[in-house]
């Protein structure tokens, strides 16, 4: 039954509120007969997601049943984690927030409003990053290694959806990392190109640069689809060129600029790959001859790909890559101290740059996680936690 005026102005009286502080509408709650506690969840969520959301966007819940769910907007990750709270949360849908209430003194007038449900704990969301290493895993099961390979058509294939079904990640960050690795959509389906056939188009163009005599900041893309075509199919050879280097057009032709950078440590990787460790001195020869003619090689273009042992005698460099490694920061921590006791800051920091998260820096992961000490007036991290 709904209250009085009269009611509502004694209860006031009995709890010694003035009524002309208040709003001059008062909401009288009752459970509805359809009251519940079971159907209805809370979130809390952000400026920036609150406007998404009340734009049109939608946020989705992603992970198998063995892992810990995650929720994705278009273009971030949440972690998802219950809070209690000793306030119990009433669900009113068409309840009245003050500004919603007329400010003006005027006679006191009642709203009923129902209760349609209640809680005791809410979703909260801690921004995390995106969990991608499973997708480079799904795509090897079926590398592209040319179109004379492409005989096994039950092997497994995935679009966009399918990623998304199955990778803890948001709509663009899934996009970009595809796009980092390398990825190619072939018919609908995205694929990995197998590491010597990727090598194989990048060879054919930096041959063809060379007997084209060609500068490698200015590649015609129309030339190498007409030059290379009998070789490998146009989309592959373009693929290439916009992995390797940056499209721009001048006066309407479409040219590519070869990035030096990405190049030689690709090719550092073609060289290390087949070795356990190669002498330092030897690879660093080795590896000058093998780029394109005009490139310089540079150790700071292998970082987070190959890491230098200077203690050995002689100096030696091995594969390392970041993508490699454990998702898990003190599974990563753990993994880097049982290879090298001691690390200093640069060279540690290519392997873990990509776990700090949102406003973290490297210092304070290294902080959390390792102690620091000087090793011959040079700053060195070791772990917090005994390596077995």
């Amino acid at each position: 039954m709904s209250r009085t005026r009269e009611e509502v102005e004694a209860t006031l009286q009995t709890a010694k509120v003035n009524v002309e502080d208040l709003r001059s509408t008062a909401q009288c709650l009752t459970f509805s007969e359809t009251f519940t506690s079971g159907d209805y969840s809370l979130m809390e969520v952000d400026d920036a997601l609150c406007k998404e959301l009340e734009a049109g966007g939608s946020l989705v819940i992603r992970g198998d049943k063995g892992d810990h769910a995650v929720l994705c907007s278009q273009n971030k990750t949440y972690d998802l984690k219950i809070a209690d709270t000793s306030n119990l949360l009433l669900f009113i849908p068409d309840g009245k927030t003050p500004d919603l209430l007329p400010a003006d003194q005027l006679p006191l007038s009642i709203v009923s409003s129902e209760i349609a449900g209640f809680s005791n704990h809410y979703w909260e969301l801690r921004r995390c990053r995106p969990k991608l290493k499973k997708l480079k895993k799904l795509l090897l099961e079926n590398p592209f290694e040319g179109p004379e390979n492409e005989k096994n058509t039950s092997a497994s294939m995935y679009t966009t959806e399918d990623l998304l079904n199955q990778i803890q990640a948001s709509n663009e960050e899934l996009m970009d990392h595809l796009k980092a690795i390398h990825a190619c959509s072939i018919k609908g389906f995205w694929r990995l190109l197998d590491f010597d056939y990727e090598m194989k188009l990048l060879n054919d163009i930096t041959q063809l640069m060379d007997s084209e005599s060609w500068s490698f900041s200015r590649v015609p893309l129309k030339v190498c689809l007409e030059e290379l075509r009998i070789l490998h199919p146009k989309e592959m050879i373009e693929h290439c060129l916009e992995c390797f280097g940056k499209k721009f057009s001048e006066e309407g032709e479409v040219l590519f600029a070869l990035e030096e950078d990405k190049i030689c440590r690709v090719t550092a990787q073609m060289i290390l790959q087949n070795a356990v460790k190669f002498n330092l001195s030897e690879f660093q020869e080795v590896w000058q001859q093998s780029v394109p003619e005009g490139m310089t090689t540079r150790l700071d273009q292998l970082k987070g790909l190959a890491l230098v042992d200077r203690t050995s005698r002689p100096e030696t460099i091995f594969l390392l890559k970041t993508e490699d490694l454990s998702e898990d920061t003190q599974e990563r921590f753990n993994t880097l101290f049982s290879m090298r006791e001691k690390w200093t800051e640069a060279d540690i920091s290519p392997y873990i740059q990509d776990l700090c998260g949102e406003k973290q820096t490297i210092g304070a992961l290294l902080t959390k996680y390792a102690r620091s000490s000087l090793q011959n007036g040079v700053k060195v991290f070791n772990s917090r936690r005994p390596i077995s």
